[in-house]
């Protein structure tokens, strides 16, 4: 057998699905370590292993095996060369320390299917990602590296595919090994799998060159055969009992821990053997720089619930191959004690859903409650996640204490709404899915600023009912995503900003857009003068961050004075310069403080950040710190752009302050301020 042969498994066995057997020699298989796949095809009748109706759903009765043939119309795995003979050119992984990582969450197709610069023939693309024009925005913007939503090879749900949909976002994995031919260009498409697979290392390759790192979704808690009454392409017809978790007391029935109607059962050895064979795969042969982990809880269930010592979590720590590399958690999944922020063991960090949602009521939820008169909460627990989110990552056990690095913090991501959407919706609009509205979080925590939906200035002067002008609601929505991306940049942790916010796209107020493969998810680089001025704003706060160590710490802090310095590694201040006390903190009026941070070394600054959070106008008194040395202002949420800054009336330079200096904060506003 060579290269280029396609191929595929029958099994022949009993046909017993009340014991949870299925086996049928009629249907062709997929190899489940096959490391290309020919073409993503259609779902007809004859993918499942049972007889089905022609709605493709179960027919009346118990199941029974379908005697048609499938090989004609499932997809085939195909034989690549063994080794590597890619030319990486010199190319290395940059190996970006966590505490100067910015991570950009992107999908293939929608980062460059209208991207000016990017030629037709590559966008939407693997090589379209590593263009140019991708590389030049990312590096402007400050990202160190691009998480890619799942390239893996993926399969749509039959119940999308009658609705004329598609699982754009790719959580349906059809092969763990195989790159998904549908990202590839035409001429590689043509030419077969090793041209698809020499397009993504190629992709990966100059990335790298670029100095950025290449961080894979990857979703090992469940397959594209959904549930018992799904199609059957590989795994279920090679060994259904094996690697599928099943009801303990009911083999005919899964035990769905992930809601997609089936979950690979990480306590057998076999299934962990894989996913870490498909991680060393990813690693050596492409050269990926790590992994984001989709519904992470379920890879370290074992016949007892999860555990934080899981042999496959084991694994990323002790395979030489893995343990240098970058592995985040989606810390949780649907089963039993499913919520494990903070709970995985070293290398593993994990998304921080506590700092999205404290983000979100403070910045929005509460503002939108104040405007109603209702009360709000204090800005505690904001501050606990600009200071690094302590309570949940570090653990009393060393061996599980991360430091701050060990969240990766962020507002959005691609499940909910972006960011623009976020201050822009107060429900969501998720009629295009064709779930009737079923679908997607009802828990937004968002703001719409008065009223609902993208605003136009051409639809005329005023809005009926909120007596606000439209300029003002845009500006106030503009100011609010600052206000939540500056919360992002200068807190303690490991950034990861959603692929188009920094340009203020929309999804329409789509807050599930998994099945939309269109403009509703495609980045829209049609930009007007106030996304073109976010942008400046994103990369001009990454650029703070990146310039100063104070506001990326590795180690959480101790409120106290380092050895040989003069100010305290944190320390939290009111509006009247005084330390916080812990009623204050408590008190949901209490929504305007200080953060100030000490220089990590005497040739650093020292960060003021003040914050207001309330809808008043509020001033602040500098802090009588240990030091002196006066503040210059370097930034404002305020700023439509940074090139504000040097347009302030009267202003030679960034304005200073000293200790006992009265400054004023407009309503919901961030300031940053640094030593000068």
């Amino acid at each position: 057998v060579t290269a280029g042969q396609r191929y595929g498994f029958r099994a022949a066995g009993p046909w017993d699905p009340a014991a949870g057997s299925r086996f049928n020699p009629a249907k062709l298989l997929l190899d489940p370590y096959g490391r290309a796949i020919d073409q993503v095809r259609p779902v007809t009748r004859e993918f499942y292993a049972h007889e089905v109706g022609p709605d493709l759903g179960p027919v009346p009765g118990p199941r029974t095996a379908s005697a048609g043939d499938s090989a004609p119309f499932v997809p085939h795995s195909v034989i690549v060369p063994p080794g590597d003979a890619f030319d990486w050119g010199g190319s290395a992984r940059p190996a970006t320390p966590w505490e100067r990582t910015v991570i950009y969450e992107a999908h293939v197709k929608g980062l460059t299917m209208t991207l000016p610069g990017v030629p037709e023939e590559l966008r939407g693309t693997y090589a379209g990602v590593a263009h140019p024009a991708v590389i030049d925005h990312l590096t402007r913007l400050g990202v160190t590296a691009i998480e890619l939503l799942p390239i893996h090879a993926a399969m749509t749900e039959p119940q999308l595919q009658t609705r004329g949909l598609t699982n754009y976002w790719g959580y349906s994995t059809l092969g763990f090994f195989a790159p998904n031919p549908a990202y590839a260009t035409a001429t590689a498409r043509a030419a077969g799998p090793e041209a698809v697979i020499a397009e993504v290392k190629g992709m990966v390759r100059l990335l790298h060159k670029a100095g950025l790192e290449v961080i894979l979704d990857v979703v090992y808690n469940h397959t594209c055969e959904q549930g018992l009454d799904g199609p059957t392409v590989c795994w279920r017809g090679l060994d259904n009992q094996l690697w599928y978790r099943h009801d303990p007391g009911a083999p005919d029935r899964y035990q769905d821990v992930t809601g997609t109607g089936n979950s690979l059962d990480f306590s057998r050895p076999e299934v962990v053997a894989m996913a870490v064979d498909s991680l060393r795969h990813w690693a050596r042969g492409y050269q990926v720089d790590g992994f984001r982990y989709d519904l992470a809880v379920t890879l370290g269930r074992t016949g007892h619930g999860f555990s934080p010592r899981h042999p496959f979590l084991a694994a990323l720590q002790t395979e030489p191959e893995l343990r240098g590399l970058k592995h985040i958690a989606e810390p949780w999944d649907l089963g039993l004690g499913g919520w494990q922020t903070g709970g995985f063991p070293p290398p593993m960090a994990a998304w921080n859903d506590h700092f999205r949602g404290d983000a979100r009521r403070f910045w929005l939820t509460n503002p939108k409650a104040q405007s109603t008169d209702a009360e709000g909460v204090s800005g505690r627990d904001l501050a606990t996640r600009l200071s690094g989110s302590a309570d949940l990552f570090d653990a009393a056990d060393p061996a599980f204490a991360h430091g701050p690095m060990g969240s990766v913090n962020f507002v959005t991501a691609h499940d909910g709404f972006t960011l623009h959407d976020l201050v822009s919706y107060d429900s969501k609009h998720n009629e295009a899915n064709g779930e009737n509205g079923r679908d997607g979080t009802d828990d937004n925590r968002s703001w719409n600023h008065g009223v609902e939906g993208r605003l136009h200035p051409s639809a005329g002067a005023g809005i009926h009912g909120i007596g606000i002008g439209i300029d003002a609601v845009n500006s106030l929505r503009q100011r609010s995503q600052r206000n939540l991306l500056a919360t992002l940049a200068f807190a303690s942790g490991v950034p990861m900003l959603l692929g188009g916010d920094e340009i203020g796209r929309s999804q329409g107020g789509n807050n599930n857009a998994y099945c939309q493969d269109s403009a509703v998810t495609w980045l829209d680089w049609n930009l007007e003068p106030w996304q073109e001025k976010l942008r400046d704003t994103v990369a001009f706060l990454f650029k703070l961050r990146r310039e100063n160590p104070a506001l990326r710490p590795d180690r959480f802090a101790t409120g106290k004075v380092p050895d040989g310095g003069t100010v305290p590694d944190l320390a939290w201040y009111g509006p009247g310069g005084l330390e916080v006390t812990p009623e204050e903190w408590n008190d949901p009026s209490f929504r305007t403080f200080q953060m100030l941070r000490g220089a990590v070394s005497p040739e650093d600054r020292d960060v003021l950040l003040a914050v207001n959070g309330s809808l008043k106008p509020s001033g602040v008194t500098v802090p009588r710190w240990r030091g002196g040395a006066a503040f210059a202002l370097v930034w404002d949420s305020g700023w439509a752009s940074p090139a504000e800054a040097a347009a302030e009336p009267g202003a030679e330079g960034p304005a200073r302050v000293g200790a006992g200096d009265q400054v004023p904060l407009d309503a919901l506003t961030v300031r940053l301020y640094l030593t000068a």
